[in-house]
């Protein structure tokens, strides 16, 4: 038996920079932290006393003899790509699916670093990177950009850059004194709404965003420097947030709506020196950077939604429970 823990992620600058087509042509950066909450997927071979030879444990399950039968569109083409048969795989997470946090790609790094453990491969961090960006993007065809599998899989408080089809992942040096400080002051709720990352992107690119997304790249050098200079005023952060949040608000319709407008506007009034819809849009999880003085109001403010303390991490998707089993596969 293996299981699997993976943390979430909350970007901060540079979404919509992490897509090929944009960072090919201008090149692209995110500043992005893992949290310390997860999803765990546990992964072992399905003993031969069933009818079917899969079973799978998400949101709903599934049982089916044959892989291309599988509903689930990740877990069918990570199968049939790594070659995968006779498998029980269950899925938990503290966080619901579908709530801009990265999820369906902290997913798909779990379940291929379960895979390749079952299998007796060690696979990197990077390997399980460019595996998830494969399956998701190629094999599932979902839009979206690069970013989520990357912070899934190294985790910790990184800048990535891309460029030329391929990513650099270098970690932001900052005292722990200010990154304590940085994480004290953030502030996450849930908005209760969920859509599918995939959808809002497709949604997105009916407008050409080239000019703000050129913008929001250069505010991931901006950023890193307030975070590095022990000397800069670390609320300068929490403005910036508030500048590229409207920002990508500006890049199509899908990325907010009446109702978290109106939430984001109740923050700022609260005392929020800046936040913004973490992921791409929709709903999900809004953050907020508040000074300490201030959080009390803006819990206030956010009454009606459920408040989410988090805390940086720093291990990635790691393997914390491994089992071997000697297997043999059935035929048929």
């Amino acid at each position: 038996m293996i299981i699997t823990r993976t943390p979430f992620r909350m970007s901060f600058f540079g979404g919509g920079t992490d897509m090929p087509e944009f960072f090919n042509q201008y090149g692209g950066a995110v500043l992005s932290a893992s949290m310390d909450k997860y999803c765990y997927v546990i992964v072992r071979h399905l003993p031969p006393f069933f009818e079917y030879y899969t079973e799978l444990s998400y949101s709903k399950i599934e049982r089916v003899k044959d892989i291309a039968d599988i509903d689930h569109p990740a877990i069918r083409n990570a199968m049939e790509m790594l070659d995968m048969h006779d498998i029980r795989l269950a899925y938990e997470a503290d966080l619901p699916a579908r709530s801009g946090l990265g999820t369906s790609s902290s997913f798909a790094v779990g379940m291929l670093n379960a895979f390749y453990a079952l299998k007796g491969k060690y696979a990197g961090k990077k390997k399980l990177a460019d595996d998830a960006i494969h399956l998701e993007r190629d094999l599932c065809k979902e839009a979206g950009g690069w970013q989520d599998q990357i912070a899934a899989s190294f985790g910790g408080f990184n800048r990535i850059d891309f460029k030329d089809n391929d990513y650099e992942v270098r970690p932001v040096i900052i005292s722990p004194e200010r990154m304590e400080m940085l994480e004290g002051n953030l502030m996450m709720f849930f908005t209760g709404f969920t859509r599918l990352s995939s959808e809002v992107q497709a949604a997105a690119r009916v407008t050409d965003k080239t000019g703000q997304l050129k913008e929001m790249y250069t505010l991931v050098d901006a950023a890193e420097r307030i975070l590095t200079d022990k000397q800069a005023d670390l609320d300068e952060f929490g403005r910036m947030l508030d500048h590229t949040w409207k920002l990508k608000r500006s890049t199509g319709s899908a990325i907010s709506t009446g109702s978290i407008d109106e939430l984001y506007a109740e923050g700022m009034k609260a005392g929020a020196l800046g936040g913004k819809l973490l992921g791409a849009g929709g709903g999900g999880f809004l953050l907020f950077y508040v000074p300490k003085e201030r959080q009390e109001n803006v819990k206030k403010a956010m009454e009606k939604l459920l408040y989410v303390p988090v805390a940086f991490e720093n291990g990635g998707t790691q393997v914390i429970h491994y089992t071997p089993e000697t297997y043999t596969f059935r035929e048929g």
